[in-house]
């Protein structure tokens, strides 16, 4: 099979950029972290002292941007911008400037564009409902917001960035309620979407129960 997508939608926290890379890892396919390019673009924006309402200028400046996806890192303008784009800050801006119809539009676009033809892992908000509704597996994964938190803390702390755990519930919290309430594209999950509740499960549990979903998909042995 030449193409095969598989959606893994879900809120901040969840387990799904970890999940997703060591998925795309065993099994040798592709992997594409939208979250990251959501951040990249708010930060650009943010750097160009653009509000959400300023949408004429953010129009104008989406089309002068080069955002590129190499070797599972984000180039702004040709510039690594990893560093840049996993703070709490950055989070945030990525939800303030997603709820806009032309930033996701602009993004979807793009995000359709590098799975064609392709195996790849796709990870973020509105996989499976908008940007591959006909992924040949959707998967929504969850966690209680106690442990969400605990795992973004873990996630900054090992990058060496020292914040307080109040810091990150208000973030957790304002992401949820942008993502969930926004007009354009909301988190929820499809209606072909396979729930998994990760709280009290491993990563290699979430990862080996998702791989055999997909092997079974493919027509392959299953473990």
């Amino acid at each position: 099979m030449e193409e095969f997508h598989v959606a893994i939608d879900g809120p901040a926290g969840s387990g799904k950029t970890t999940v997703s890379k060591l998925l795309s890892k065993k099994l040798g396919f592709d992997y594409l972290d939208t979250g990251a390019m959501y951040r990249a673009i708010g930060v650009y924006l943010n750097s160009l002292n653009l509000k959400p309402d300023d949408v004429d200028e953010i129009e104008k400046a989406l089309g002068k941007v080069r955002l590129e996806y190499r070797d599972g890192k984000i180039y702004l303008n040709g510039e690594d911008v990893e560093k840049f784009i996993r703070t709490p800050q950055a989070g945030i801006l990525a939800s303030d400037f997603a709820k806009l119809p032309v930033v996701r539009r602009y993004l979807t676009e793009m995000q359709r564009k590098i799975c064609r033809g392709r195996k790849i892992i796709v990870d973020g908000r509105d996989i499976g409902t908008v940007v591959l509704p006909n992924a040949h597996l959707k998967i929504f994964l969850t966690a209680s917001f106690e442990e969400r938190v605990r795992r973004r803390m873990k996630e900054l702390k090992e990058k060496g960035m020292n914040v307080s755990r109040e810091e990150i519930e208000e973030e957790v919290r304002k992401r949820d309620t942008q993502d969930s309430e926004r007009e354009t594209a909301p988190l929820r999950r499809a209606e072909d979407a396979i729930e998994i509740d990760t709280t009290n499960l491993t990563i290699e549990e979430v990862v080996s129960r998702i791989e055999n979903m997909i092997l079974e998909k493919l027509g392959r042995k299953v473990s």
